[in-house]
């Protein structure tokens, strides 16, 4: 297809730009997951196929029939005042294929604006929101896939635009219950810095990962490795004091092979009790890692949420621990539209 060999060639022009994890980077939110599903599998999932629209935010080539006529509506409450709203939708049309739309939001709540005296002048706000829009075609077992993302960053009016693109392929078994994912995240150029000011790169992300269901086993195991491009994630602040020895001399912090490999990886797990109720876990090594205090880790890295559906409507729900302090709290609602027509129909 001609938009996704256009979209390769972005991906090959934008590896230069993406040579650190951390530093400098706009629209790093969106970097977030969506959705009480993709939060509760540990944040990072590019495999786990089925009906949930918001997955497409994850891969696009997850887009399938199953996704059609789905609306589903999240929301997030993180620590402080920072909320995350999220839409999204998926229709099939007959002539131009399979198409999914979602609109992301997130407000950071209400600052106090003060002049160099520190006197008040006012309050001010800031929030980010992106558009994306996704397509996917399918060719027996594989499919390939890519979303056009328009990407806003506002602080007290001053805003950074951005352009961006994923692109992903999924093979699915034609027998057995197994998928495997690859996506090339936020691919993209700062069309509009703040201020004018120098332009920064993307939170781009190449991400691998497979998802399988052992034939007589009610759970789908998840693995996914992510910031493919660069083996060595791992960041020793130079400020941080270490251990002492028996002499009283500090220990300085040394990078170990297993901690680097480590940190690439996230484990999901999905127990399906029913078609109408399923529980799911996950854990995230490098957030584990970077989020953690001095002397205490706490839940940090590790998610758990749950899928109950009743009638027309799912529910779900998951908390997932990004620092020691709390748990950010995903509620997603999703719902067949066309279900609710034929029953809008039938009245």
């Amino acid at each position: 297809m001609k938009y996704t060999a256009a979209l390769l060639l972005c991906l090959l022009l934008s590896l230069p730009l993406a040579a650190q994890v951390g530093g400098q980077r706009a629209f790093t939110f969106l970097e977030l997951p969506v959705s009480s599903k993709q939060a509760a599998l540990g944040s990072i999932n590019v495999s786990s196929f089925g009906h949930d629209v918001n997955m497409v935010a994850a891969n696009p080539a997850l887009l399938n029939a199953e996704m059609d006529r789905q609306l589903s509506l999240s929301y997030v409450g993180y620590l402080a005042d920072i909320k995350q709203s999220n839409a999204g939708y998926a229709f099939n049309h007959e002539k131009l294929g399979r198409w999914a739309a979602s609109i992301n939001y997130l407000n950071y709540g209400d600052f106090v604006q003060r002049d160099a005296t520190g006197q008040a002048e006012g309050s001010f706000t800031v929030n980010d929101y992106t558009l994306s829009v996704s397509h996917a075609r399918q060719a027996e077992a594989f499919t390939i896939g890519a979303t056009a993302k328009l990407a806003v960053s506002s602080i007290a009016g001053n805003k950074a635009v951005g352009m961006l693109a994923d692109v992903g392929g999924l093979f699915k078994h034609p027998e057995k219950d197994l998928t495997i994912g690859l996506a090339f995240k936020n691919i993209g150029y700062q069309v509009k810095p703040f201020d004018d000011g120098d332009r920064q790169n993307m939170p781009f992300d190449a991400q691998l990962g497979a998802s399988y269901k052992p034939e007589h086993m009610p759970v789908r195991l998840s693995l996914t490795a992510h910031h493919l491009y660069q083996f060595d994630v791992v960041y020793l602040d130079p400020n941080a004091k270490g251990r002492l020895d028996e002499n009283g001399n500090e220990i300085e912090q040394e990078k170990t092979f297993g901690d680097k490999l480590a940190r690439h990886f996230v484990v999901g797990s999905e127990f399906i009790f029913s078609k109408n109720f399923k529980v799911r876990a996950g854990y995230n090594h490098l957030r584990r890692k970077e989020l953690r205090l001095e002397n205490a880790s706490g839940g940090a890295g590790f998610s758990l949420g749950a899928m109950l559906r009743v009638r027309t409507f799912e529910l779900n729900y998951s908390s997932a621990f990004y620092h020691p302090s709390g748990a950010s709290h995903y509620v997603t609602i999703s719902t067949d539209t066309s279900t609710l027509l034929k029953r809008k129909n039938t009245e």
